[in-house]
C-alpha cells in the first residue's frame, strides 16, 4: 500500500490509500492535483546517515566503516513534494544528494536487527540538500545539513512490502540522470541502521533515517527541476529557488 498524506480543498489535514493519480481518504477520492500533497510524517528528528554507499566513500576519499556514521536533522528542514527547494543566500555550492527514507512506526530502544523491520512504518523518497560551504567549515554540519527545507520528503510512504530487495534510486536534475544506486547497495542493512541508532537514541513514531547517497552528488541552481525516484515509492519532484 501507498499512502498520501495531504490537505484537502476543505483544509483537513487527512492520510489515504494513493494510486495513480488519485488518493482516497474514508469514503471520498480525490483527484491528487486538486489537494495540498503534504510530507508523509512529522518527525521528531531525522537520523541521516553519512557516506551509506562505497561508492560515494570513494569518490570522498573515505575508508569503509566499522559502524555507520550519523547526524541529525530537525523538524524544520522538511519539505514537501512540490515545495520549492530555496537556495540558502549567499553560498555558492548547494548539492542535492539522493536517498531513501525509513519511516518509524512505533518508539524503540535497543532493537536488534532482526526485529528491526517490525518497527518500520514504510519507506518514501528523500533528497538531503547540503551546503557544502558551511559543512566543509563545520564538524557538526549544523549550518550544512540542517538549514530550513533541506530535506524534501515524499511523495508518498510505501509500505515495506511494496519496496524490492533491490529497489532501484534514481536522481534526475532537468530529465538528466545524475544519481543511480539500488538498495542493495547499501553498506548497511536497513536493520544493522536501526540496531546501532537505537543503542543510544530512542526513535519515535513518525521519525525518520535517510539512509544515505550514492556516487554522484552535485550542485543546483535556480530554475533547477530535480527529482528523486525511489522504486516502489515513486519520484519525489521539486524545483529550485532563490531568496
Amino acid at each position: 500500500m501507498r499512502q498520501l498524506r495531504f490537505r484537502d480543498p476543505t483544509g483537513r489535514t487527512r492520510t489515504g490509500e494513493y494510486d495513480d493519480g488519485t488518493v482516497t481518504a474514508g469514503n471520498r477520492s480525490y483527484n491528487v492535483d486538486d489537494v495540498d500533497v503534504l510530507p508523509p510524517c512529522e518527525p521528531t528528528k531525522i537520523v541521516c546517515q553519512a557516506g551509506g554507499y562505497q561508492d560515494h566513500r570513494d569518490e570522498t576519499d573515505r575508508e569503509l566503516p566499522d559502524r555507520p556514521d550519523f547526524f541529525l536533522k530537525g523538524p524544520n528542514t522538511v519539505a514537501a513534494h512540490g515545495d520549492a527547494i530555496e537556495l540558502p543566500p549567499g553560498k555558492e555550492e548547494i548539492d542535492f544528494e539522493a536517498e531513501f527514507g525509513v519511516v518509524i512506526d512505533r518508539q524503540c530502544r535497543e532493537v536488534d536487527a532482526s526485529e528491526a523491520m517490525s518497527y518500520v512504518r514504510g519507506f518514501t523518497c528523500v533528497n538531503d540538500i547540503s551546503n557544502r560551504d558551511d559543512q566543509r567549515e563545520e564538524q557538526n554540519w549544523v549550518r550544512g545539513k540542517a538549514f530550513d527545507g533541506s530535506l524534501p520528503m515524499g511523495p508518498v510512504l510505501a509500505t515495506p512490502d511494496e519496496i524490492p530487495d533491490d529497489a532501484r534510486l534514481d536522481l534526475r536534475v532537468n530529465g538528466e540522470t545524475k544519481q543511480e544506486a539500488t538498495r542493495e547497495m547499501l553498506i548497511f542493512t536497513v536493520g544493522e541502521l536501526i540496531e546501532e541508532i537505537t543503542k543510544l537514541i530512542t526513535l519515535e513514531p513518525g521519525d525518520v533515517i535517510a539512509t544515505g547517497t550514492p556516487y554522484g552528488p552535485g550542485p543546483l541552481a535556480e530554475g533547477d527541476v530535480v527529482e528523486v525516484e525511489f522504486e516502489g515509492v515513486g519520484i519525489l519532484k521539486n524545483h529550485v529557488t532563490t531568496r
